[in-house]
This record gives structure tokens, C-alpha cells and sequence, in this order.
């Protein structure tokens, strides 16, 4: 989780995995897709993704060392879909258990907010290793206060699945790539109104990723967050299609 002072606030062909479908867009606002329900694999190998557009996140620092990263959106009628892709030279995660300070190593996160008549959103952090982080934010004099996420029960719980290349999914492998694939449903998120979306619904949204490789801190975010992840008037926006 990157902040303006650094401290935690809570927070082979591409052809072949499919990756290589539809152009990569850049812009502030982007559409989700609707599909029906289907099963994920961890590196986006079902039809349905054929759909959507890569979003690029842009890359913010260390930038002698230009690792891309991207991401796709789709949704159902009883969830949303994430597909991150992300280049890598070095899996640093060595977490093993979910729930934990996952922003302190590689990670990928996105950030939900459906309805801004509350400063309540939705921060969800997803490891290589496939250990996740859901958390609850409530923004209080503008300062981001958070919350272990709710009790998964029925139709609440995550689905979330990891994949990577060119190496062996461990602590400190050497990797070409990795990718996140997970399904967030709606039943999940009824508290924060605007939840299900139905057609032209729009909420305001941001994806980043975290990575420490050599001790470097590397950060990429789709809409530029110069001071901390939860400047969320500074989120870009999706459209429900």
C-alpha cells in the first residue's frame, strides 16, 4: 500500500494465454462488460475475456525499469472479473496466509467505489502466491480508516486464482510474468449502495500494483495518486455496459 511517507496505510507467446486479444486503452473512464458467470483459471484462458479491452495501469517509479502491467473488467449479474497481467523478474512475496500486511510486498489491488454520496469504498489486494486481502476504507477528515473485510458465508466469498511464467510459483523465484484472476460478488459489497449495477451504473475505480524487487519500490496506478492510494477523488471511473 503506497503512501506519501511509506507507511502502511491498509490498506512463450502472449498469444498463447490470450493476451494478445483486443488493444490496450489508456483513459480516465472505462467499460465493464456484461457476461454470464463462468469459472476462472488464474491466467484468463476463458472465451469471455476475448471481450474486453486491456486498461494500461502506468508504471510511477523506478522507471529505468519498465515492467508492464494492465488489466481487465468484466462483470456478471452476480459479481465483477479482474484479469491483471504483470511483468516481473522476481516473485518477492513470502507471505503464506491471507488477511495480512500483503502491501509490503508484490501485489496487485484494486480499489471500489459505487456510490460517493459515501466515503466508504472497497480495497481488495491479491498476491502472486494467491493470498488475498479484503478490506473495508470509511474516509473520516479525509484520512483513511479500515477494516477487515466481511465474514465470508453463502455467496460472499472471493474467487480468486494465480498464475505464473517463466518460473516456479515461489518466494524469490526468477519469473517473466504473473497474473491475477478473481471474481468479487456483488452480495459482498450490498452495503455501499449502487450495488448490483445495472446498465450505464458508474463507479469510481482505481487498480495499482506494489512491487519491492532488488529492495526497489516500484508502484504503478491507473490514475496518477502522487501523495497516497486512497486520494479517491483522484479515481477514474467505470461505466457498466
Amino acid at each position: 500500500m503506497k503512501t506519501k511517507t511509506y507507511i502502511p496505510i491498509f490498506c512463450m507467446l502472449l498469444s498463447v494465454y490470450g493476451y494478445s486479444q483486443k488493444k490496450t486503452i489508456h483513459r480516465d473512464s472505462i467499460e465493464a462488460n456484461k457476461v454470464i458467470d463462468f469459472d476462472i483459471t488464474g491466467d484468463g484462458l476463458s472465451e469471455h475475456w476475448k471481450t474486453a479491452d486491456w486498461v494500461k495501469i502506468e508504471q510511477r517509479a523506478h522507471l529505468d525499469l519498465a515492467m508492464e502491467t494492465k488489466v481487465k473488467v468484466l462483470y456478471s449479474e452476480t459479481g465483477i472479473y479482474f484479469l491483471f497481467y504483470s511483468e516481473d523478474r522476481k516473485l518477492d512475496a513470502s507471505f503464506e496466509a491471507s488477511g495480512v500486511h500483503l502491501w509490503t510486498e508484490d501485489v496487485i489491488e484494486v480499489f471500489l467505489w459505487p456510490d460517493t454520496d459515501k466515503e466508504v469504498y472497497f480495497e481488495y489486494e491479491l498476491s502472486p502466491l494467491n493470498f488475498d486481502l479484503p478490506l473495508m476504507v470509511m474516509n473520516f477528515d479525509g484520512k483513511p480508516h479500515r477494516w477487515q473485510a466481511w465474514y465470508y458465508e453463502d455467496d460472499r466469498e472471493i474467487r480468486h486464482k494465480t498464475a505464473v511464467r517463466g518460473g516456479e510459483k515461489r518466494s524469490g523465484a526468477s519469473i517473466e510474468r504473473w497474473t491475477a484472476e478473481f471474481y468479487i460478488p456483488f452480495s459482498l459489497l450490498l452495503p455501499m449502495g449502487q450495488v448490483p449495477p445495472v446498465a450505464d451504473t458508474q463507479w469510481r475505480v482505481n487498480f495499482t500494483r506494489m512491487d519491492y524487487l532488488d529492495k526497489k519500490e516500484i508502484y504503478w496506478s491507473w490514475q496518477d495518486l502522487p501523495g497516497s492510494f486512497h486520494e479517491i477523488n483522484r479515481f477514474g471511473t467505470m461505466i457498466f455496459k
